[in-house]
């Protein structure tokens, strides 16, 4: 029994990242640099806001990636926006 739920609690937790990869994200990836790589690196390791300020982005993303980055799973996501060094993608549009 503790097997089990243990796969379904560590399924959950796996899977609460799945909403930030579906359609109506919107932004435009941009290419993989020695500078996006670093950000992704700090976006995952000390704060979200930090990669998304490495990469110039605007402040209102910034600002929306530190604020959510109190959240586990969200430091993913903002890894992976900062490796990408997506632009654009704020609150209106979605993170």
């Amino acid at each position: 029994m503790k097997k089990v739920l243990l796969s379904v609690i560590a399924l959950s937790m796996l899977t609460l990242g799945v909403p930030a990869f579906a359609a109506g994200t919107h932004g435009t990836d941009g290419e993989v640099s020695g500078r996006s790589v670093g950000a992704a690196a700090l976006s995952l390791l000390i704060w979200p806001g930090i990669g998304q300020a490495v990469n110039h982005n605007t402040k209102e993303k910034n600002v929306t990636h530190a604020v959510l980055g109190l959240t586990g799973v969200f430091r993913i996501w903002s890894c992976y926006d900062a490796l990408v060094d997506r632009k654009g993608g704020v609150w209106k549009n979605r993170i």
